[in-house]
């Protein structure tokens, strides 16, 4: 058995699944270009030791996806319009991550009281007394990107509850006089989607997904906002400026502290 086959083995997604996220690759990472002409079905029936039928549906897949388009008698090309790769790039400190959010406009999905508490970490703070979930999916240009999985403290919420079911929770908490924030904090992971959240990305089952977990923290301790985020793999860039020499844009809060990064925000301590 070839070393292929062995990959494809250990995994229990289809192969015509697995096929079509290599090609997809292809595509985004530029290896075939808008306009190019792609390999034949004998030719990637050969590459990637497959039946025919199982390269064909991994090709509908992108072809349904809008990634390549079949010309009668000429072959199978690369669109010449196709989504911008990567293009939600997800923040690194509290000012950039609001500024991501201002103008977001999510469709709730629920809004459930009496939920059971979230489960903190060490570094996580203290559970509030009571919690509201707030389920919603966001779009770019009607197309599902992240599914947002939120506990809000209900003391939290219960400050403005019409602007918490219309506006992104964390813009309404910065906007707020009442709350002062002492740490946040956001964790990545990579997984993948579960049938339900493929249903509502219109992605495949056990496609790749990045996960964010935040946290906020008032300066109670109380941990206000806990935010479980599932996006498009495909949709995510993350970029760092390691060595600190991009200049910073110190944009002010109503209590006179900057907004510095996502470890310290509204408590003096930046």
């Amino acid at each position: 058995m070839s070393r292929l086959l062995k990959a494809y083995d250990r995994s229990r997604v289809p192969l015509y699944i697995q096929v079509a996220s290599v090609l997809r690759t292809r595509i985004q990472s530029g290896q075939w270009s808008a306009g190019d002409k792609i390999s034949t079905l004998e030719e990637l029936e050969r590459e990637f030791e497959v039946a025919r039928v199982t390269v064909r549906q991994a090709v509908d897949i992108l072809r349904e996806e809008g990634l390549l388009q079949a010309r009668q008698g000429l072959g199978t090309f690369v669109s010449k319009k196709t989504q911008d790769r990567h293009w939600v790039k997800l923040a690194t400190s509290w000012a950039t991550l609001i500024e991501s959010l201002k103008d977001n406009v999510p469709r709730r999905l629920a809004i459930d009281e009496g939920v059971a508490p979230p489960v903190l970490g060490e570094s996580d703070g203290d559970l509030a007394s009571s919690y509201v979930k707030l389920r919603s999916v966001q779009y770019r240009n009607e197309d599902p990107y992240s599914v947002v999985n939120l506990l809000l403290a209900r003391e939290i919420f219960d400050l403005n509850p019409v602007r918490f079911k219309n506006a992104a929770a964390l813009v309404v908490i910065d906007a707020m006089d009442e709350i002062t924030l002492s740490e946040a904090h956001q964790t990545l992971t990579i997984g993948s989607a579960d049938p339900e959240i493929a249903d509502l990305l219109k992605i495949s089952i056990g496609a790749p997904t990045v996960e964010a977990h935040c946290v906020v923290i008032d300066d109670g301790g109380i941990a206000i906002y806990v935010g479980d985020i599932i996006y498009r793999s495909e949709s995510i860039k993350l970029q760092m400026d390691l060595l600190g020499t991009k200049p910073l844009r110190e944009k002010k809060t109503r209590n006179g502290h900057k907004a510095v990064n996502l470890s310290r925000r509204k408590s003096g301590k930046a």
